[in-house]
């Protein structure tokens, strides 16, 4: 038989290499357009975990590297980068570790080895110890710090929750349709910055008439138990009328059908939202905060129950609360809100606390203690971020 040049043979080894490549990243791509149950066994699991650690140390590397165009000023000021350092470290090492594992024995080969190559680029980039000098705090920016720690943060604490009290437990992590999910996610925490500056003019300009220095001062002066009381009923209240007006205003339902398009519901469900109605509801309820003006610590502690509260109750977790249920918003009284069955139809609108649907008389009356199905009555809204981003403009109801 006759043999190869050497030339020769150089490339058809790049070509095979190409080609491998190719077949990796056409793999990636399966992946992040599937959905089901992951065995456990294949590396499957654990190369998911490590490249999604990678991914977000790669992107906390360009946080550290630009700071001022991708950290929000509000939140930078709350966090111990010290700490953030460690938790990125600790991440690279089990990234890493899990990575090196998996390729030595042969599990998922491929995506322990994308995981590693994302360890090494931010290695490289400088890792957990870019150094952050002082920069201008008035820049344009995204919220990638608020991105990264609110994905991880939720997707540590509630896959957890939800597997250990589990109430549909054959549903899977990767559930149908989590990609439409995880995208309203991504990108209603990358425009926090346009968020919270459009609605502060708006807050400012439409309601700075009614802030009273009187009113203010006393508000300032209550206890924190009761101020943290009075901000999360007056925010309610006005959630309430809001979340009412979406589903008895056409023109609002629009927007608000989007949200009530998820079939599935689980921690990441919530963040199906359209970007229309986030502006507006963050405007309404910030108005009445902004003129009773709640000191920082009490509006922190709000934020703090309100991003808890409002990924719980869309959570796959098996939560009634007893009689308390009658008086908060659980994970129960919130599933029935985005059930297709007729009686959960414009029902369970508050966001904390339910006795205010009871005392308005839009509480849900069932037999049954969980509804059947999620959505909404013929399934008209598309799936995809772009299409429902579109949605509301272009849907003509037949």
């Amino acid at each position: 038989t006759r043999r190869l040049s050497p030339g020769a043979a150089r490339i058809i080894r790049r070509g095979a290499g190409r080609r491998t490549q190719m077949q990796e990243f056409d793999k990636l791509n399966q992946l992040t357009e599937s959905h089901g149950e992951l065995r456990p066994g294949k590396g499957l699991i654990s190369g998911i975990i490590a490249l999604s650690l990678a991914i977000l140390c790669f992107l906390g590397v360009l946080a550290f590297h630009f700071p001022e165009y991708l950290t929000t000023p509000q939140l930078r000021q709350s966090y111990n980068v010290d700490v953030i350092r460690k938790i990125m470290y600790a991440a690279l090492v089990i990234a890493g570790g899990i990575a090196i594992f998996n390729t030595v024995f042969g599990r998922a080969r491929w995506l322990a080895l994308a995981a590693f190559a994302l360890v090494a680029l931010t290695a490289l980039l400088g890792g957990h110890k870019v150094p952050v000098n002082d920069f201008a705090d008035n820049t344009p920016y995204i919220g990638l710090d608020w991105f990264i720690l609110d994905l991880l943060g939720s997707s540590l604490i509630f896959i957890f929750v939800e597997k250990l009290f589990a109430l549909r437990k054959q549903q899977p992590v990767f559930r149908a349709e989590w990609q439409t999910d995880f995208h309203h996610f991504i990108v209603n925490h990358m425009v926090v910055g346009f968020v919270l500056l459009a609605t502060n003019l708006l807050v400012h300009k439409l309601f700075g008439w009614a802030a009273k220095d009187g009113v203010r001062f006393w508000v300032q002066d209550l206890n924190f138990f009761v101020a943290l009381f009075l901000i999360v009923l007056v925010a309610d209240l006005v959630q309430y009328w809001t979340h009412r007006a979406y589903h008895e205003v056409p023109v609002l339902w629009r927007l608000h059908a989007v949200h009530h398009s998820a079939k599935s519901m689980d921690w990441l469900a919530g963040s199906r939202q359209h970007i229309v109605e986030l502006l507006i509801t963050r405007t309404l309820v910030l108005a009445p905060i902004y003129v009773l003006g709640f000191s920082k610590e009490v509006i922190d502690a709000y934020i703090v129950v309100v991003g808890f509260q409002a990924v719980f109750n869309h959570a796959n977790v098996s939560v009634r609360l007893g009689p308390l249920r009658y008086l908060i918003v659980t994970p129960n009284f919130h599933h029935w809100h985005h059930s297709q069955d007729d009686e959960a139809i414009d029902r369970n609108y508050a966001a904390h606390f339910a006795f205010l649907d009871h005392l308005f008389g839009t509480a849900v009356q069932s037999d049954r203690k969980w509804p059947d199905r999620y959505g909404v009555q013929g399934d008209y809204v598309p799936d995809g971020f772009l299409k429902q981003l579109a949605f509301p403009f272009v849907w003509k109801k037949s």
